[in-house]
């Protein structure tokens, strides 16, 4: 009975990230204005990443036939799940919430300096600052996602090839 579901939460957990960090992101950052750019990622990475945790913990909880016992005397299938894992709650706990925070102290910087963030010419120490910590708070939380999309790949991997794929061909 956990086949079904465990498939379901896997293809859920997949789409979502790669919906996410390759369309949804690249798109919003090329359409939208900035500050409207800002907005939305501040209030949509923490739900992303919130899903993304849910969905690790969903899929691990729902593997045929036991659940996560099945995962126990298999390296191969439990590793991408503990890669996942750490990698999500990592952005879900630690790397989303600095970023966000971070993102929200350079607007209020760019207030009290009067100047737009992404002006170079006689920017205060201030942003300066915001700017090194943002950029690595940012790059830490894009590994980090692109870790748990490959943990997340290399566990498909390894469901696809325990398919049985001798029923397709049957008529």
């Amino acid at each position: 009975m956990l086949g079904p579901l465990h498939l379901l939460s896997y293809s859920a957990l997949l789409g979502t990230e790669l919906y996410q960090t390759f369309v949804v992101t690249k798109i919003t950052y090329q359409e939208l204005p900035r500050p409207a750019f800002t907005t939305l990622q501040k209030r949509l990475f923490p739900l992303y990443f919130k899903g993304q945790a849910f969905l690790v913990i969903l899929t691990a909880a729902t593997i045929p036939p036991h659940g996560p016992s099945s995962l126990i005397g298999d390296r191969r299938s439990w590793i991408p799940f503990a890669v996942a894992g750490a990698t999500a709650a990592l952005n879900f706990l630690v790397y989303g919430p600095l970023t966000r925070q971070v993102m929200i102290d350079r607007v209020h910087q760019e207030t009290r300096d009067g100047r737009a963030i992404g002006r170079k010419d006689n920017m205060s120490t201030e942003m300066r600052l915001l700017n090194r910590e943002f950029s690595r708070t940012h790059a830490m939380s894009i590994h980090l996602n692109l870790i748990t999309i490959g943990a997340t790949l290399w566990y498909g991997w390894w469901l696809a090839t325990k398919l049985d794929s001798s029923a397709a061909g049957a008529g």
